[in-house]
């Protein structure tokens, strides 16, 4: 895909310029709300609209598997939109989607709905992102991108949970909807008087419709299998298998008929020449497990364990998002004054999330938010220093012809992995609670005196309180068993949060020596050519 876009001189200094970066932070928070919904609104969704939990998961696969493709498809547009008026419109077309998703409760158009709200929202963040590469030299990318991260990556992983919450418990799920008009107006506003980077000619090319077909069928199947997989036990589930076949033959196919259409379909593999994109690309897949399981293993385990309100759950991690912010600034700090190399903050990032959720794997059914708080904020400076570091990595040394295509790609992976990352642990967590409910309730037997005492000072207590024998001594089971259930939920959500530490301890290693790996082979491709060139 080529695109080239003329820089405005003296942009970072004017006051419109300003207003552009402000425009497009501000129209990824319409992102970031309306992509979270479901993480907290999900029943209160399937209550009001009736739906079954199958009919209802189409809110998600639609908005995923449309977010993904609107990633792939973002560089096309590019070429033949001014990147600027592309912003806007995606916007303006998340917010109008989201304006009418509050007047309807039929299921089938909600669904149409977050379709069109997952392709803009792709579209804005791809797009946004590479106006601020194209708009701003190189040395000014460390701080541009710690601030487009925070509408991008803090928001929809402190900030958004924290107001949905609230919205829940005070309101309805309906009020989510609303808070994204008045931002995406907000934004489309200030774009609009906001000084947009003037266009040059760039190469216009015929749109792939076998590629965009070939990819979208990928996408819809592999979101489906990641996202309602763990519901129907996998491959045991005849739908699942099927459609895991389907998604990776056509994904097979997409990325053959890619490799033949020789430079003119969706995909530019002139971005893996450079070692470093590649490494970057890599790290994503990692990169989005950690992000997007960690967001929904510490909400999940303060809801179903811990009894917390949608608001409590969205406030926990909220002061996070500080610390993230922080970190954000710091790193940017350090990468844009300091000149240090942005490969050299990764591996304090990775150290402090695989610490934060070692410290959550400890938590108990008497933990609080006081008591998670320290793993949460360190979770926060972690993700701060990784993020901000593998996006420089990616893209910095990529051109304005091909940065396009490694923004939606990247983008791409990081929300695959994340996929992979929720579906893994909550199959995990599955699993391990119907283990742990079967080890613990074969040491719970009639026979144990420390059981018959537990059941007999229950019933006595019960029964004190006006209930009768023969009902006090079946509650009393029943409480026993609610408590071994309970137990054995919290020995799975342990595991989980041990499980994304572990993931670090693994792909660490692994990381590092594929990282030598392109080096020595950039290194040795380089010396071959230099050879080749001297006669």
């Amino acid at each position: 895909m080529t695109i080239a876009v003329a820089d405005t001189p003296g942009r970072a200094g004017s006051v419109a310029g300003v207003l552009l970066v402000v425009g497009v932070v501000i129209a990824t928070l319409t992102e970031a709300i309306a992509g979270t919904v479901l993480s907290l609104g999900r029943g209160y969704i399937i209550g009001d609209t009736y739906a079954t939990p199958d009919e209802a998961a189409w809110l998600d696969i639609g908005y995923t598997a449309m977010k993904l493709i609107g990633f792939m498809t973002t560089p096309w547009l590019l070429t033949r939109i001014n990147p600027h008026k592309l912003i806007i419109g995606s916007t303006l077309v998340m917010g109008a989607a989201c304006g009418i998703a509050v007047i309807t409760a039929r299921l089938d158009l909600l669904v149409a709905l977050r379709m069109i709200q997952g392709f803009s929202g792709g579209t804005l963040l791809v797009g946004g992102q590479a106006l601020l590469f194209f708009a701003y030299p190189r040395a000014h990318q460390p701080i541009l991108q710690a601030l487009f991260a925070m509408g991008s990556v803090v928001a929809p992983g402190t900030i958004a949970p924290a107001l949905q919450g609230w919205l829940l418990d005070s309101q309805s799920w309906t009020w989510i909807f609303v808070s994204v008009v008045p931002v995406a107006l907000a934004a489309a506003g200030v774009l609009l008087i906001a000084d947009g980077p003037r266009p040059a000619a760039v190469v216009r090319r015929p749109f792939d419709w076998i590629g965009f077909s070939l990819m979208s069928a990928a996408f819809f199947c592999l979101t489906y299998v990641f996202s309602q997989g763990n519901r129907w036990r996998w491959f045991e589930e005849p739908r699942i298998l099927w459609l895991t076949v389907l998604g990776a033959a056509t994904l097979l196919l997409f990325l053959g008929q890619q490799v033949l259409a020789k430079g003119r379909g969706l995909l530019d593999f002139t971005l893996f020449r450079s070692e470093d994109f590649s490494f970057a690309f890599i790290v994503s897949f990692v990169a989005g497990a950690a992000l997007f399981g960690s967001a929904f293993l510490i909400p999940s385990f303060a809801v179903s364990v811990l009894a917390f309100r949608p608001t409590d759950a969205g406030l926990l991690l909220l002061p996070s998002g500080a610390f993230f912010v922080g970190t954000l600034l710091i790193a940017a700090f350090l990468m844009q004054v300091r000149r240090v190399p942005p490969v050299a903050t990764v591996p304090f990032g990775i150290l402090m999330i695989m610490v934060a959720m070692w410290m959550l794997s400890g938590s108990t059914s008497e933990s609080g938010a006081r008591d998670m708080m320290a793993a949460i904020l360190l979770r926060g400076l972690g993700l701060g220093f990784l993020f901000l570091s593998i996006t420089l990595i990616a893209f910095s040394n990529l051109n304005d012809r091909n940065r396009a295509s490694g923004i939606g790609l990247f983008n791409a992976g990081r929300q695959l992995g994340g996929l992979m990352g929720v579906a893994g642990l909550q199959t995990l967590i599955d699993h391990n609670v119907a283990a742990n409910v079967a080890v613990l309730g074969a040491h719970v037997a009639a026979g144990v005196p420390a059981v018959s005492e537990r059941l007999a000072a229950t019933t006595a207590m019960l029964v004190a309180r006006g209930m009768d024998a023969m009902a006090a001594s079946r509650a009393a089971t029943s409480l026993l068993g609610r408590a071994v259930t309970g137990q054995s939920t919290v020995i799975a959500f342990d595991t989980a949060f041990n499980a994304v530490a572990l993931l670090f301890v693994i792909a660490a290693p692994v990381l590092v020596t594929i990282k030598i790996g392109f080096h020595r082979y950039a290194k040795a491709h380089a010396a071959q050519s230099s050879r080749k060139e001297e006669p």
